[in-house]
């Protein structure tokens, strides 16, 4: 039985594919955190942002992924920024937000 020899756009075809399968995988590997990782997803916090620009805000409290509250916050832009929870302005937009939703 012979074998016939794949003409040589198909089997580049299928290299190719099977090139950016492994980038792509690699690339998930190192991207950014995933929210089952046990580890702090924010590394570096800032003070604030100003509200107009934030879209909504996650609150991860302390646990055995990461020994610290972490606040998170997606801007309209689509960017997701670290708050420092310690600092008075972030404090002050949490306790409103969590007046506002116990209201309702």
């Amino acid at each position: 039985m012979a074998r016939t020899a794949l003409p040589a756009a198909p089997r580049l075809l299928r290299v190719a594919l099977l090139l950016l399968l492994l980038v792509a995988a690699g690339r998930r590997a190192a991207g950014a955190p995933m929210g089952s990782e046990l580890r702090c997803q924010c590394v570096k916090t800032v003070q604030g942002i100003h509200l107009k620009n934030i879209a909504s805000v996650k609150v991860t409290p302390p646990g055995p992924h990461c020994a610290d509250t972490e606040v998170i916050a997606t801007l309209k832009n689509g960017q997701d920024v670290c708050l420092n929870p310690t600092a008075p302005m972030v404090k002050r937009f949490i306790e409103k937000m969590l007046n506002k939703n116990g209201t309702n």
